[in-house]
């Protein structure tokens, strides 16, 4: 049933990231669902000399630039009952006294699955066509490839092998659906029969380094996937392989992916590092082989306001007293970023 009266919500992070997160529009439908003042955003809870949280505030809007909701900045908002948080990964966010106080907490990740899903496809596509090799070639040359040059371009019949059936990775494997490549796929949570509905053949993850073309990873940064990709797996792509990350750096030996790459045997896109950013005498910052960006797969921009939107449909939820859509609980954390 709806409340009698609206919710008091207020905003932590850090407000440089509150216009884009929420334009006008979002503003008024928070307005309408909560009492909330978009000119107060908190950054620090315990800092009395800093901007205070209501004492009454039920819900809390966070974002990048929250501190950690621990037992110190639970104490100033003793009627905290909902998290909403206008990001992706709660990890770093939540402390056990949150979870304690039974504060339910919902995250806008879904939204943010979007453009990296979008980037990785993009990249795949482009990885296929050997892009970077011909754009350089063709800096160096002024000439057109000759038909030997391009003999192992092209993305029809590609192999392709992700790695995690995350909110990202079956993004992506929804976005593969329409190109004809062939896709494998490696997650210790899903069935055969799982990975054949979202249109990819499930293989142990040796396998798919082996037999894919370009590799691209979606798991979650949790202790069991701390360099996933160690020295002796990265062996085992195929010479010429492409390697993608978007998921964090921490999934990859970085020593010895910069040894594959200074070699030239692996082509690699790598939005995430270990790291971030690398050392600026990093080899990979200047080697043809290598696609380096500055983590930008994620929401930027107009993006944002997606994850905005999310927050403002839970806000709308919540004051009707109906169940989050996106509710991330405890027991998640374990096997999500």
């Amino acid at each position: 049933m709806p409340r009698a009266q609206p919710p008091r919500a207020v905003f932590a992070m850090d407000p440089v990231h509150l216009p884009l997160l929420f334009p006008p529009p979002l503003v008024a439908r928070l307005r309408r669902a909560a009492e909330i003042d978009p000119a107060l955003v908190v950054q620090d809870f315990t800092d009395a000399a800093a901007t205070p949280a209501p004492a009454d505030a039920e819900i809390l809007i966070t974002g990048w630039g929250c501190p950690r909701l621990d037992a110190s900045t639970l104490a100033a908002v003793p009627r905290l009952r909902t998290v909403l948080h206008a990001a992706g990964s709660v990890r770093s966010l939540i402390g056990e006294e949150l979870w304690a106080r039974g504060v339910t907490v919902s995250s806008a990740a879904a939204a943010n699955a979007v453009p990296v899903a979008e980037y990785t496809l993009a990249m795949i596509l482009l990885a296929g066509k050997d892009t970077l090799t011909h754009r350089d070639r063709y800096r160096r040359t002024h000439t057109p490839p000759t038909p030997g040059e391009t003999a192992t371009t092209g993305n029809h019949g590609r192999r392709i092998g992700v790695v995690g059936a995350s909110r990202i990775g079956r993004r992506l494997l929804h976005l593969l659906r329409p190109h004809d490549v062939e896709v494998l796929l490696h997650d210790p949570y899903l069935d055969p029969a799982e990975a054949t509905e979202l249109g990819a053949r499930l293989v142990p993850l040796e396998d798919l380094l082996r037999h894919s073309d370009i590799v691209t990873l979606h798991a979650p940064d949790i202790p069991e996937t701390r360099h996933l990709l160690d020295r002796a797996r990265l062996a085992l792509i195929r010479d010429g392989g492409v390697l993608i990350n978007t998921s964090r750096g921490a999934l990859v030996d970085h020593a010895a992916l910069t040894d594959e790459l200074v070699s030239g045997r692996l082509h690699a896109v790598l939005d995430v590092t270990e790291p971030e950013p690398l050392p600026a005498d990093s080899p990979l910052y200047r080697l043809p082989n290598v696609f380096l960006t500055p983590h930008i797969a994620g929401s930027l921009g107009n993006e944002l306001q997606r994850m905005g939107g999310i927050v403002a449909d839970e806000l709308e939820r919540v004051a009707q007293g109906l169940a989050l859509a996106h509710e991330v609980r405890r027991a998640d954390l374990a096997r999500i970023a």
